[in-house]
C-alpha cells in the first residue's frame, strides 16, 4: 500500500482513524479511572464498619487463631468489643491466648471460648462439637485463617502424598466446612461477614508450590462463587488477598513495606472491607495492604496473570529458595 498517496481526507480513512483514536482514548482513560480508583481505595476510602455485623457482645470464629494473622485478628477483633470463639490445633496455645485475652480487656467483659482441633485429622466429632457451640452463639464474623502451606518450596511430582492430602484438607475442605456450620446463622440473622484468607499464590501460579497454590486458587473461586450466591441476604463474603506477611509460615522474620507483620495486615484488612485494594477484576475479593494492593494492580496491567513470563520469574525465585533451604538443612544435620 502505498501511504504517500493515500488521501486521508477520504470519508472511510476518516471514520477508520477517528475510531482507532477513539479505541486508544477509552483504554487510556480506562487505565487512569482504574489507577483513580486504586489509589482511593487504599489511602482515601475506609471499609465497612464492623458493627454492621453485630453490636459488642457479638460472636467472631477465627480458625488457625493461635499464632500469626489468627491470633491477630483475635487480639484486634476483641479490642474492637467482639467476643470470640477460636478454633486451633493446640490446646496449649488457645489457653495462654484466651488468658491474655481476658486480661487485656477485662474491663470489657469479652468473653473468649477456644476448641482445639487439628483439622488435618477431618475428623467428624471436632466438627460436631463446633456446631454445638455455634449453635448456641450470635455469630457475626467468621474468619477462615487456618491454613498450610508445604515446608519448602518442591517439585509437584517429589511432593509426599501427605503433604498433599494436609494440604487439601485444611486449605479447601476444613474452610468448606467450616463456612457450612457458621454461615446458615448469619443468613437466618440476615448479617454477617465470611473472611477468607487468600493469598497471591492463588491468584498468580507458582511453580514450586503447586498444590498449596492450586488450592488457594480453588478458595478464590470458592469464596467469588460464595459471594455471588449470598448478594441481599446480609452476609458479606470476602477474600483477603496478601503476598508475603512475617509469619512461621513465610518464614520471614524482618518486616518491610512489602512485608507487613501480622498486626499491620490484620489492621488493614478490618479496616477495608468491602474495598477492592488492587483486585479490582475480582468480586468480592480485596487485597488490603497499601503496597500488595500496588503490585497487584501493576502485574495485572503489564504482564497478565499465569503470563509466560511471570510464570518463569517465580520459578527461578522458588529455585532459588529451595536451593538454600536444602543447603541449611544440610549444614544442621552435620552438626548432629
Amino acid at each position: 500500500m502505498d501511504f504517500n498517496s493515500m488521501d486521508f481526507n477520504a470519508p472511510l480513512v476518516k471514520v477508520v482513524i477517528l475510531g482507532f483514536a477513539a479505541i486508544g482514548l477509552l483504554s487510556v482513560s480506562r487505565k487512569v479511572v482504574s489507577y483513580i480508583r486504586l489509589l482511593l481505595s487504599l489511602f482515601v476510602l475506609s471499609g465497612k464498619n464492623l458493627r454492621a455485623y453485630g453490636k459488642k457482645g457479638t460472636w467472631a470464629v477465627i480458625t488457625g487463631a493461635s499464632d500469626g494473622i489468627g491470633k491477630e485478628y483475635a487480639i484486634q477483633l476483641a479490642q474492637k468489643g467482639f467476643n470470640l470463639l477460636l478454633v486451633s490445633r493446640t490446646q496449649s496455645k488457645l489457653d495462654t491466648l484466651r488468658q491474655e485475652i481476658e486480661h487485656k480487656y477485662a474491663g470489657s467483659a469479652v468473653k473468649v471460648k477456644v476448641l482445639a482441633m487439628d483439622f488435618a485429622e477431618d475428623d467428624e466429632k471436632d466438627y460436631a462439637a463446633l456446631q454445638a457451640l455455634v449453635n448456641d452463639l450470635d455469630v457475626g464474623i467468621l474468619i477462615n485463617n487456618v491454613g498450610l502451606s508445604h515446608s519448602i518450596p518442591i517439585p509437584f511430582i517429589e511432593t509426599p502424598k501427605e503433604e498433599i492430602r494436609d494440604i487439601i484438607g485444611i486449605n479447601c475442605l476444613a474452610t468448606l466446612k467450616v463456612t457450612q456450620i457458621v454461615a446458615p446463622g448469619m443468613v437466618k440473622r440476615k448479617k454477617g461477614l465470611i473472611l477468607t484468607m487468600g493469598s497471591f499464590g492463588g491468584w498468580m501460579p507458582i511453580p514450586l508450590l503447586a498444590t498449596y497454590s492450586g488450592s488457594k486458587a480453588f478458595l478464590q473461586h470458592w469464596s467469588t462463587a460464595l459471594g455471588g450466591e449470598l448478594k441481599g441476604s446480609g452476609v458479606d463474603v470476602e477474600l483477603a488477598l496478601s503476598y508475603l506477611v512475617t509469619t512461621a509460615m513465610s518464614k520471614i522474620r524482618r518486616s518491610s513495606a512489602m512485608i507487613p507483620n501480622p498486626r499491620q495486615f490484620v489492621r488493614a484488612t478490618l479496616g477495608k472491607i468491602g474495598r477492592s485494594g488492587g483486585a479490582q477484576n475480582m468480586a468480592y475479593t480485596s487485597s488490603p495492604w497499601w503496597t500488595h494492593g500496588l503490585m497487584q494492580w501493576w502485574l495485572e496491567n503489564t504482564l497478565g496473570i499465569g503470563s509466560g513470563l511471570g510464570l518463569q520469574f517465580n520459578r527461578v525465585e522458588h529455585e532459588k529458595i529451595r536451593k538454600r533451604a536444602l543447603k541449611k538443612a544440610e549444614r544442621e544435620a552435620k552438626k548432629v
